[in-house]
């Protein structure tokens, strides 16, 4: 059986990409870039996100060690997601999507 390292791609970009790279995904860290979640406020933030896609991408996100889910043991549960040490990590890269998307809409309507 292939490790998780042999699984990846060997170009760098698309590793990220995979690992990153569908709509969900980066809005979820979007928004855990601000704080922690719980997992209804996310569902409520990302105006059309299904409960099973919202589940997936967080399990997924979970399993690359991007984001982190602590439960407390309160009546009722509650969980949190937040980005781990490694998720911290691309707050550069989201920090240069936001910026580049803001110099594109001043571009676009000047």
């Amino acid at each position: 059986m292939k490790t998780k390292a042999e699984l990846l791609p060997e170009c760098p970009v698309a590793t990220t990409v995979q690992l990153i790279g569908n709509k969900w995904k980066l809005l979820i860290i979007r928004n855990l870039r601000m704080r922690p979640w719980r997992f209804n406020e996310l569902q409520k933030n990302l105006d059309g996100i299904s409960q099973k896609v919202l589940t997936d991408s967080l399990r997924s996100m979970e399993a690359d060690g991007l984001i982190t889910r602590t439960v407390y043991a309160e009546v009722p549960p509650r969980v949190e997601y937040a980005l781990s040490e490694l998720g911290e990590t691309m707050r550069p890269i989201l920090d240069a999507m936001e910026v580049w998307g803001n110099s594109y809409k001043s571009m676009i309507h000047s």
